[in-house]
């Protein structure tokens, strides 16, 4: 993505691999586990594809449309989903600013040069900053908080970036899991972190 092609290959292989375990994931657990993965596949395979350096792909125009599209009707399930649990509200964060990114990179927009050239100095900034702005401090916020839960809670770290020790269930070896209520395996974890970054550095060159 931004800072060349080699960049923008790490980042489709991340949020790839990311988007492949999520869809392993929906064929075991409770039904709203496997839309739970399905949800966050969908966000890996996208974020994916978006990332793919245009010097290889150039996107379609119509590919934007497609993105706001989908993106936009998983925000819709999302906020239905949110009457069952606080989870879905990420879910619908994330899906709006796909959504938000989809149009900003749209060609003819200021951002759309973001895609073309990896970074905003081949089209100026693009997108309404402060909430560019917004998003960043939430997904920095969610990385730091992800990244707390998979640190061991009797390092003392895990407090400080913000995890919490409830619903650790600690086993030999010092290792720690986190509590199915609570995020499931840390594998699964830290996928969602890896995601959490990825959307970060896909903001931060609006």
């Amino acid at each position: 993505m931004h800072g060349g092609v080699l960049a923008g290959w790490l980042m489709v292989a991340l949020c790839a691999v990311s988007g492949a375990y999520c869809l392993l994931r929906t064929r075991t657990g409770t039904p709203q586990e496997r839309s739970t993965a399905r949800g966050e596949a969908l966000m890996g395979f996208g974020m994916a594809a978006m990332a793919v350096p245009a010097a290889v792909l150039a996107l379609p125009e119509w590919a934007w449309a497609v993105y706001g599209a989908v993106f936009g009707a998983a925000a819709l399930r999302a906020l239905w989903s949110a009457r069952r649990g606080a989870r879905h509200l990420h879910h619908l964060v994330g899906s709006l600013a796909m959504v938000y990114m989809a149009v900003t990179m749209a060609p003819g927009t200021a951002g759309a040069g973001w895609h073309a050239g990896h970074g905003a100095a081949a089209g100026g900034a693009g997108g309404i900053p402060l909430l560019t702005g917004v998003l960043l401090f939430y997904y920095a916020l969610y990385v730091l908080r992800s990244a707390g839960h998979l640190i061991p809670a009797e390092t003392g770290v895990a407090s400080f970036a913000g995890g919490s020790t409830e619903g650790v269930v600690r086993r030999g070896g010092g290792g720690v899991v986190i509590g199915a209520e609570h995020g499931g395996t840390e594998l699964t974890m830290a996928c969602r972190l890896t995601m959490g970054i990825a959307m970060f550095a896909m903001l931060l060159t609006l």
